[in-house]
């Protein structure tokens, strides 16, 4: 979908879109203004942010299409849900083209445009790849939205918000994917086009996994006949030698639980298990786009869970690329035996001086915080506020749980240095736990667990039913807000 950007609505458009902030509609769209008021009365339209409310107007031998979209208080959040509320409605509507005009939207902005065509074309992304009789009436119609506003082209603008609705692109396209289709060598080759944008691509394959003593995430991979991968994406945008932030993802394209079977129902949901690592791989597409004047790595581990004769069993021991040693009681704790390695290789690989990990590991996780907010554990108040922060401006909302050396001696193991599952209570503070045991003194660190936030049951403000995208806006800020000069 194109969205351009002009001065004043053409003439001779058919569809118009109208945002209105809320309780605002007097004086709205000129020679339909009574027309437009009395469809909002009529559908109780009062602009709360994502209502639309619509009629029709003949002009001449036209028939015009007039919509109303409302867009709340005017944050920033509101507006983006007014776009993407729009989109929604005229996707697959036949319409090709609308006019949005933002003259009579109160006291907008430049920001209010561009958050207006940010959420439009986030709510614009869908996958048909695998439809083959969609029919023509449920087909994608929209190509061309057109903003008119006092704040003229700002094209120039748009590129950068663009760039990051595309890094949201593919991390959607990669959590959607299905398991045949999407796993650990499939996953690299979606990501090489990422070198045409400047991002420097280095993949580890097994064999040198094993000679690094990545024990841990080879013991997750070893069941499958789909070989791991670990992928690191590296974008060069800030000072010469300055140490990165880099990002780490939990990339398990699919996930049975491995011999700790997962129940029959729901098991198809587990393709988005490498939610963590579509986020890391997204969010490096969005900083590279928009030429980021900052050092940042993506770093992901990507691995299948199966259960076959070679699998690893509960109750072995692994010895991971640190050295540690991890009992491992349940198969299906694996999350956190694939970020263990793929962080000791990324404080070995690049000295960061910020490690924030990314994963969608615990059902814990889910039960405490819904699908509203993620999870956010740091070794460090000053990173935890600025991920938080980040959270709030891109609408990726974290919400601070605690680390503490009394949970830890949940993970200790009798025979080992630590068992990759505690008790039942607390499921996703051990996780976090056991992972702050591989980063190395010194170094900032945050754990996000996304287990609730990377897929969706239903639509949500900017995106349709399914894969989110959730992760690349957070991380994208937090670079901005943090990291460039």
């Amino acid at each position: 979908m194109d969205i351009q950007f002009v001065a004043q609505i053409d003439a001779s458009a058919d569809v118009v879109a109208f945002p209105v902030r809320k309780g605002e509609l007097a004086g709205l769209g000129g020679a339909h203004g009574a027309l437009l008021a009395a469809a909002a009365g009529q559908a109780r339209f009062e602009g709360a942010a994502g209502t639309i409310a619509e009629t029709a107007a003949v002009d001449g031998d036209r028939a015009l299409r007039l919509i109303l979209v409302g867009i709340g208080e005017g944050t920033a959040h509101d507006v983006e849900r007014g776009g993407a509320a729009l989109t929604a409605r005229l996707q697959t509507s036949g319409v090709t083209a609308v006019q949005v005009d933002f003259a009579g939207a109160g006291n907008s902005d430049e920001d209010d445009v561009l958050a207006f065509a940010m959420g439009a074309r986030l709510r614009n992304w869908r996958i048909d790849t695998y439809r083959t009789r969609l029919a023509d009436n449920a087909k994608p119609s929209l190509k061309i939205i057109t903003i008119a506003s006092p704040h003229g082209d700002l094209s120039g603008r748009w590129a950068e918000s663009e760039a990051i609705a595309e890094g949201v692109a593919l991390t959607q396209s990669l959590v959607a994917e299905p398991p045949n289709i999407l796993y650990p060598e499939t996953f690299v080759e979606r990501c090489q086009h990422l070198a045409d944008l400047g991002v420097e691509l280095e993949i580890l394959d097994e064999r040198q996994m094993k000679a690094l003593g990545m024990g841990a995430l080879l013991g997750v991979a070893q069941g499958s006949t789909r070989p791991p991968r670990l992928l690191a994406m590296r974008w060069n945008g800030g000072k010469v030698g300055e140490a990165p932030v880099v990002f780490i993802g939990k990339g398990v394209t699919f996930d049975t639980g491995g011999i700790s079977l997962k129940p029959g129902p729901g098991m198809d949901m587990m393709k988005w298990d490498m939610g963590g690592a579509g986020a890391v791989a997204g969010a490096i597409k969005a900083i590279a786009g928009r030429k980021a004047k900052a050092n940042v790595v993506g770093v992901v581990g990507l691995v299948e869970n199966m259960p076959d004769g070679n699998a690893m069993r509960p109750g072995d021991i692994v010895t991971t690329m640190s050295g540690q040693t991890v009992e491992v009681l349940n198969t299906d704790a694996e999350g956190r035996l694939v970020l263990c390695d793929a962080i000791s290789w990324a404080q070995k690989a690049y000295s960061p001086k910020v490690i924030v990990d990314l994963a969608t590991l615990t059902g814990a996780m889910v039960i405490s915080l819904g699908h509203e907010y993620a999870g956010v554990f740091a070794n460090d108040d000053g990173l935890a506020a600025q991920l938080i922060a980040a959270g709030d401006t891109s609408n990726n909302r974290l919400w601070r749980f605690p680390l503490s050396p009394a949970y830890d001696k949940l993970i200790d193991s009798p025979i080992a240095d630590m068992k990759n599952i505690g008790p039942r209570e607390g499921g996703s503070i051990t996780a976090a736990q056991f992972l702050k045991r591989y980063v190395d003194e010194g170094v900032i660190w945050a754990h996000l667990d996304i287990a609730g936030t990377a897929w969706a049951d239903k639509d949500g403000p900017v995106w349709a039913k399914g894969a989110t995208g959730y992760g690349v806006r957070l991380l994208d800020r937090f670079i901005a807000e943090n990291h460039e000069g």
